[in-house]
C-alpha cells in the first residue's frame, strides 16, 4: 500500500484473528512481516485451510469490500501488516497506476496460486501435491505446523509425513 494517508500498521500476535468469517470485511492487509492462514469450518466443524498469507500477499477476508468475510483469518507468527479501509484503496485504484499495478498483481498472483491448486489438488496424488506447495510456498515449509500443510493439500497428516519421507529417500 503505497500512499501512507491508506493505511496503519498494526501488530497481530500468533493465534489472534485479522478477521473472522461472517465479520464485515471493510479491511484490506499487507503483509509486511510473519504468515497468517485462511480457513474455513466444514459441516463438522472441522477446520480447513484455504490460504496461506505471507510477507507482501494481500490479505482479505474476501476480495469484495463490505460484505461479510468468507473465511477466519488467523495470524501463526506474530505479524505486522499495513491495513487500509477496503473501499478507500478501491476508490483509488482508479486514479493511482501504481497502487493499480501493485493491486492487480496482487489479485494474479492469488489467481494463479489458486487456479494451480485446484488442478493439484483435483488431479494429483499426494507427492504432486506436496511437491506444488513446495514450489508455490517453499519459505513456508519450517514456518507452519505440517498439520495445516496437509489439510490445505486435502491429505491427512500421516500421508503428508510418508510423502514427506518418500521424497527424502529420492534426494
Amino acid at each position: 500500500m503505497l500512499n501512507k494517508s491508506l493505511h496503519t500498521e498494526i501488530e497481530i500476535k500468533k493465534g489472534e484473528f485479522f478477521v473472522r468469517n461472517g465479520q464485515q470485511n471493510y479491511r484490506i492487509g499487507q503483509c509486511l512481516k510473519g504468515v497468517l492462514r485462511g480457513f474455513t469450518q466444514n459441516n463438522e466443524g472441522e477446520e480447513i485451510t484455504t490460504h496461506f498469507f505471507m510477507e507482501n500477499d494481500l490479505i482479505s477476508g474476501n476480495y469484495i469490500p463490505n460484505i461479510p468475510a468468507t473465511m477466519n483469518i488467523q495470524a501463526l507468527e506474530d505479524c505486522l501488516i499495513s491495513v487500509a479501509n477496503y473501499k478507500e484503496v478501491l476508490s483509488s485504484v482508479n486514479t493511482n497506476n501504481e497502487l493499480t499495478n501493485i493491486v492487480f498483481n496482487h489479485f494474479q498472483k492469488l489467481n494463479k496460486q489458486n487456479n494451480s491448486r485446484i488442478e493439484a489438488l483435483i488431479t494429483g496424488d499426494a507427492l504432486t501435491k506436496y511437491n506444488w506447495f513446495l514450489s508455490e510456498f517453499p519459505n513456508l515449509l519450517n514456518r507452519i505446523p505440517h498439520y495445516y500443510i496437509a489439510g490445505f493439500l486435502g491429505v491427512t497428516p500421516t500421508q503428508l509425513s510418508r510423502t514427506r519421507k518418500k521424497l527424502s529417500q529420492q534426494m
